[in-house]
């Protein structure tokens, strides 16, 4: 049956669906959902009217004043927007059900595929400080300065195509093709880094490669969101980010594995065969993700029709707006505009930047964990067990976040068991306390990072072109650090690398600052939301209904 909805003035009972329509049009008039005078529209159909005209209706048509109350709804686009009607049949019980089914259908085929995906971008990306330690320096001549050059300049291309990227991707809506191809791409461009012989054929290959990488973690990010709610969203983020930590802990046993055993094989150096070796992995398994990959819920055919139409609604029920429609819907250019008038875009780009400037230090972990005295082999191994933990720390934390529905504790708190790490590391060259640094290092940084990424999903939720444009931007501007972060470990300036940490705890403390910041802005809009009045960027009640329960999350 067509959803009833009655307008109060009106007095009279819909009898099709084209009588249903214009009775929305009457009871949400000239509603522009973009202007902050649509809050004030209308003030004399009260929510109250509308739930008793509703109600009237509904016994009109043969329905109690029960089911009327009990009908699913949420407000689309200036109009109510009711649950389809399978979702309406399922009782609470069994739609709980379904939807942890669906929701553990979902996990098993998209996260563990994305983790082995992220493992082999970050390895790809960061194997040039093992490299280093395996003779890359040596044998291409490279002063101190050029190495790191090469290093940061992979991160001018990655920011350079991180927005066109996820603008593109929100656009073509095929995510299970775009990103294994870019991971293709990407792998065959790794490997033919061991072809090079020169600083200037180095640093045009990290240039490329940076710029064909951007597509994967804003992209993951911009993914996620389109499948999973707010309250889901944070422990999604950290499982998708534990795939860097894992490529920190076993990139350091397989560099450690090639340096020992691979050194002039087949007249080529270890650290060739290191990026033979793993851009060749890369390849291979991004043509298993082209078979494994989902799209969007609504176009996803692994999914039965009961299950696409549940796990497009419940995402349309967390914030009261359809998401990811079709491509016709998206534009590039209006995604980006929404999200470059948003004022919280800017407080938000300057926590990621802060948090990603002060984990700086894992581009050149292993060259820190050098400094300890032991030899390029045993070092290598030595970078494993703080990754191994920060992945305890980050899934902890991120669930912590999720269950609870906070998130500034979780990120302001690890970034100061950060500053405190950076400290003990500038002050100390006793083995036992600077490795003990060096545990927490890696921990504190990543943890609140990724309640960071999930902030901004849930601070910009939708359209979704904005909030593509938005992950994008933000993670851009925040991985400049690793552009000029390059120059502060050269060699000599070991052991205590007095000034990258100086710099570390100063940027730790300004994303504490900015997430102070953030979390007083959100409390205010929140009690605006609250308030009925209308706010910019957020899910607001339309005239006449009651206070809608969306709120941001702090």
């Amino acid at each position: 049956m067509a959803p009833v909805v009655v307008n109060p003035r009106a007095g009279a009972v819909p009898s099709s669906d084209d009588d249903v329509e214009k009775q929305q049009q009457q009871l949400l008039p000239n509603y522009d959902e973009s202007s902050p005078a649509a809050s004030a529209t209308d003030e004399k159909v009260t929510a109250t009217n509308v739930e008793n005209a509703t109600a009237a209706a509904a016994a009109a048509a043969g329905a109690n004043t029960a089911d009327a109350k009990a009908a699913n709804a949420v407000v689309l686009r200036g109009r109510l927007l009711e649950a389809p009607e399978f979702v309406r049949s399922l009782a609470p019980e069994r739609r709980a059900e379904l939807e942890k089914q669906l929701k553990r259908k979902i996990d098993t085929r998209l996260l563990p595929a994305i983790i082995v995906m992220y493992i082999l971008n970050y390895i790809d990306r960061n194997n040039i400080a093992a490299a280093r330690l395996a003779g890359l320096e040596r044998d291409l001549h490279l002063s101190s300065v050029e190495f790191q050059t090469a290093v940061s300049i992979l991160f001018v291309g990655y920011l350079l195509m991180q927005i066109p990227s996820n603008l593109f991707l929100n656009k073509i809506g095929k995510p299970a093709i775009y990103l294994p191809a870019c991971m293709i791409v990407w792998g065959m461009i790794s490997a033919a880094t061991a072809a090079c012989t020169t600083a200037g054929g180095l640093l045009a290959n990290r240039f490329f490669l940076g710029f064909v990488e951007a597509a994967y973690f804003p992209g993951c990010l911009y993914y996620l969101s389109c499948w999973y709610t707010r309250a889901e969203l944070g422990f999604r983020t950290a499982v998708l980010y534990s795939g860097a930590l894992i490529s920190g802990a076993f990139s350091g046993f397989i560099s450690a594995g090639v340096t020992w055993g691979m050194d002039g094989t087949r007249g080529l150096g270890a650290w060739q065969w290191l990026f033979i070796i793993e851009g060749v992995a890369t390849v291979f398994i991004a043509f298993g993700a082209f078979f494994v990959l989902p799209n969007f819920p609504r176009t996803t055919t692994w999914l039965t029709e009961e299950e696409r139409i549940l796990a497009v609604w419940r995402l349309d029920e967390d914030i009261g707006e359809d998401d990811w429609t079709g491509s016709s819907d998206q534009t590039f250019w209006q995604g980006a505009k929404l999200a470059f008038l948003d004022p919280k875009i800017y407080v938000l780009m300057l926590l990621l930047f802060c948090i990603v400037a002060s984990g700086t230090v894992t581009n050149f972990f292993p060259t820190v964990v050098n400094t300890i005295g032991y030899s390029s082999v045993v070092s290598l191994l030595l970078t494993t067990p703080p990754y191994v933990l920060a992945v305890i720390v980050t899934y902890a934390n991120a669930a912590h976040a999720d269950r609870t529905g906070e998130r500034y504790w979780h990120i302001a708190i690890p970034m100061w068991v950060a500053i405190i790490a950076y400290i003990i590391a500038a002050t100390t060259t006793a083995t036992g306390p600077r490795y003990f640094s060096m545990m927490l290092m890696v921990p504190s940084v990543y943890s609140g990072f990724v309640v960071a990424l999930a902030w901004i999903s849930n601070t910009m939720p939708r359209p979704p072109a904005k909030r593509a444009a938005a992950l994008a931007f933000i993670n851009a501007v925040s991985n400049c650090s690793s552009i000029y972060a390059s120059y502060l470990y050269p060699t000599s300036a070991g052991p205590h690398y007095t000034t990258a940490m100086v710099v570390n705890c100063v940027t730790a403390a300004i994303a504490v600052c900015a997430a102070t910041v953030m979390r007083f802005i959100l409390v205010g809009l929140n009690r605006k939301l609250a308030a009925g009045v209308f706010v910019d960027g957020a899910i607001n009640s339309r005239p006449g209904e009651p206070v809608n329960p969306f709120r941001f999350k702090i």
